[in-house]
């Protein structure tokens, strides 16, 4: 019993606009308090209207009521907090985004933990309990805190809906069943939410089979990629060391073709060096023949020139001597044609 005083002092001597522990106490005309700082605050945005109005019963009031700190309910609020009354509720007693808010809760929202269907409204831990004060026995039917009650009620008759109409697959009210419904297949919400569930499970287990298969097929086609993935990664290190190879390899026959190329072109120089060497003596031989050839033709003496012309005219004449030729193409256009069918190939 005196916890369930405590609980009631603690709402009643908070401050409805921050619902934290009232901090100077005012209490202003329609008899309602406040923090001084809140309700400075509140009275401050309406300024410019001209009128300044209670935040909980909105009563106005003009002209704007001078504030003065109440003594005694500072006491009370000091006593109360000595006998260990928190300052604030916790953070996350308020509502966040998601959560229900109270609908009694002035100011900041607590999180709603109840919702009732008579009363069409939702409560925080602290009003719920005000709730179940003021409607003992249990009379009300109260369910776990949830948003837009407006929508378990008829449009029609503002009853609960509390019937489901098979026939025409919607929730509808017991008067609903009297009225337009009358001669259709009807059962309570719990007996179809009872054979929906059977459904609902069948339906999971169907999902939960196709989830596993979907899975299982993402895992293989994964697998394959990988596997995919791992054999052109090996195709191309095999590719990378093959055209290697072939690239040392070409170099090599590169620099054999070219050796072999030059060991030709040296040999026939140096028999090119030969020949001429050979021709320029048979050259110089010639001329000086062809100088005594060219004495014995001026000279006056009979017997001189028949004895020199027998001995000049039985040697070698240059129509009689070899020729001498080199090979400029030597074996290059074979070379060449094998180049072209490597080329080809490659």
């Amino acid at each position: 019993m005196a916890e369930a005083s405590v609980l009631w002092g603690q709402d009643q001597f908070s401050c409805p606009i921050c619902l934290d522990l009232l901090k100077d106490p005012v209490t202003i005309n329609c008899g309602h308090s406040f923090c001084m700082d809140c309700i400075k605050g509140c009275w401050d945005q309406e300024y410019l209207k001209g009128v300044h109005s209670c935040p909980q019963c909105r009563q106005t009031f003009t002209p704007r009521p001078v504030l003065g700190r109440n003594t005694m309910l500072a006491e009370v609020v000091e006593k109360l907090t000595i006998m260990g009354l928190q300052d604030a509720p916790p953070a996350h007693c308020y509502a966040g985004p998601r959560d229900v808010e109270c609908d009694v809760c002035i100011g900041r929202k607590r999180k709603a933990i109840k919702s009732c269907l008579v009363c069409l409204a939702s409560y925080c831990e602290t009003h719920f309990r005000v709730h179940n004060d003021l409607n003992p026995g249990k009379k009300h039917k109260v369910i776990e805190a949830a948003g837009k009650l407006e929508d378990l009620i008829c449009s029609h008759h503002d009853k609960l809906l509390e019937v489901f109409c098979r026939t025409d697959q919607r929730c509808i009210c017991m008067l609903c069943v009297i009225d337009e419904h009358n001669g259709h297949k009807t059962v309570s919400v719990a007996a179809e939410r009872t054979e929906k569930q059977k459904l609902l499970g069948d339906t999971q287990k169907k999902s939960q089979r196709i989830i596993q298969e979907k899975e299982t097929e993402l895992q293989d086609l994964r697998q394959a990629v990988k596997t995919l993935q791992s054999s052109a990664q090996v195709a191309v290190e095999d590719s990378e060391r093959i055209f290697t190879e072939m690239i040392c390899s070409i170099e090599r026959r590169r620099s054999e073709v070219t050796e072999l190329i030059r060991d030709h072109e040296r040999a026939e120089v140096s028999r090119a060096e030969e020949l001429y060497e050979k021709l320029e003596q048979e050259i110089a031989e010639l001329k000086k023949r062809d100088a005594e050839l060219e004495q014995l033709s001026h000279t006056d003496n009979h017997i001189c020139f028949l004895q020199s012309f027998q001995s000049l005219c039985s040697s070698s004449t240059p129509d009689n001597s070899p020729s001498h030729t080199v090979h400029t193409d030597l074996s290059f256009d074979q070379v060449k044609e094998r180049l072209s069918q490597l080329r080809e190939k490659l």
